[in-house]
């Protein structure tokens, strides 16, 4: 598992390095995805190439999967990457953004066993890593999630589907909710905001319709901090995931379906 992490912390830390400089030379645009919003840019290809390739090198019988590039898992280790997450908050030079490795187990990438994982933060060089069984550490030393057991003084963190018909959806969703926390943030990097809560700097995260590449290091992270990360059906035939300590992350799961089922016309 420490080999498996420090691998991954040493690719994380020195490709956020590589994508800080890249991003000074300038961010061109390579092609859109779900949407005209939903980019890839050219560091994206370049930096997971380059993590291909040194992860060919140290571990040649392992499987990678990608963001850009994509992959099936393999019967053992297999690498999940997100060579830049948080692309938009990257094309416009705004925080955060991160580069996110995982090692897992398992064949089916629907439900990979995380063994180890690291997030670096772009731009700063923050860095969050993870062992299973062996606990979490970030800039912070060692991490734990909040405790925090009222809504009311929850600190909760979402994001949204770069789909304009599913944004509109979330963001009513969202007008249900947000006189029953402390606040809201959007900050627009999945693996960043999982690791806020592992930091308890953040109380609860939740957002529909994440990849495996967004969150396969961040969910180990906030596991090893001692909260949970729970996956279940939500609207769109997508998935909803939810971050942060068992017992107020149950309380939120039930205050947001109600805030989806109490919309007109929900879908």
């Amino acid at each position: 598992m420490n080999e498996l992490r420090d691998i991954a912390r040493t690719l994380a830390s020195t490709y956020a390095a590589k994508a800080t400089e890249l991003r000074a030379a300038g961010v061109e645009v390579a092609a859109t995805k779900s949407s005209i919003s939903d980019i890839v840019t050219a560091a994206d290809r370049q930096i997971e190439a380059e993590i291909r390739s040194e992860l060919a090198r140290l571990r040649p019988e392992d499987t990678i999967v990608g963001e850009e590039d994509g992959g099936t898992a393999g019967e053992g280790i297999t690498w999940i990457i997100d060579p830049i997450d948080g692309t938009v908050n990257y094309l416009y030079g705004a925080m955060p953004s991160g580069v996110s490795i995982a090692a897992c187990r398992g064949a089916d990438i629907a439900d990979l066993d995380v063994l180890a994982g690291a997030v670096a933060e772009i731009g700063t060089g923050r860095l969050w890593h993870a062992a299973k069984g062996e606990g979490a550490e970030g800039p912070t030393g060692q991490l734990k999630v909040s405790e925090v057991d009222d809504l009311e003084v929850a600190l909760v963190a979402t994001g949204f589907s770069y789909v304009p018909r599913e944004r509109i959806h979330q963001a009513r969703v969202l007008s249900n909710l947000i006189g029953r926390v402390r606040d809201i943030r959007r900050m627009g990097a999945c693996s960043i905001d999982l690791c806020m809560v592992a930091e308890g700097h953040l109380d609860l995260y939740y957002e529909m319709g994440l990849g495996v590449w967004d969150m396969a290091a961040g969910k180990l992270i906030v596991e090893e901090a001692g909260g949970i990360v729970t996956t279940f059906d939500w609207s769109h035939g997508k998935q909803m995931t939810l971050a942060g300590h068992a017992e107020i992350a149950a309380s939120f799961r039930a205050l947001l379906r109600k805030s989806n089922s109490d919309l007109p016309g929900r879908i």
